[in-house]
């Protein structure tokens, strides 16, 4: 079940299932491609930021540690669980061998 990244359990390992690029301006929007962060990309909430949670967040993204805005985590949703899930069954052969 998908989930906004700043609702994420610190150091939970995810992975970015979309982004809601409307949200963004185009300058975020462009940072946050160039530190990597697009579908499919793994993401953990290492740190929250300020009073309640309400600021900052720190996350790592691949190998590197970013920090973004909340509003920004607002705008990414996530998955938890294996991506393997989410991939397409191989098709069933229906019991034929390719050698008959």
């Amino acid at each position: 079940m998908p989930l906004q990244l700043n609702q994420l359990p610190l150091r939970q390992p995810a992975w970015v299932d979309r982004i809601d690029w409307d949200a963004l301006s185009l300058a975020e929007g462009q940072r946050l491609r160039e530190f990597g962060l697009c579908e499919g990309a793994s993401v953990e909430a290492l740190h929250r930021a300020g009073f309640l949670s309400g600021g900052a967040l720190a996350c790592r993204v691949g190998r590197m540690t970013i920090a973004m805005r909340r509003s920004h985590a607002c705008a990414i949703m996530v998955r938890t669980e294996d991506r393997a899930i989410d991939e397409p069954a191989v098709p069933d052969s229906g019991g034929q061998s390719a050698a008959a």
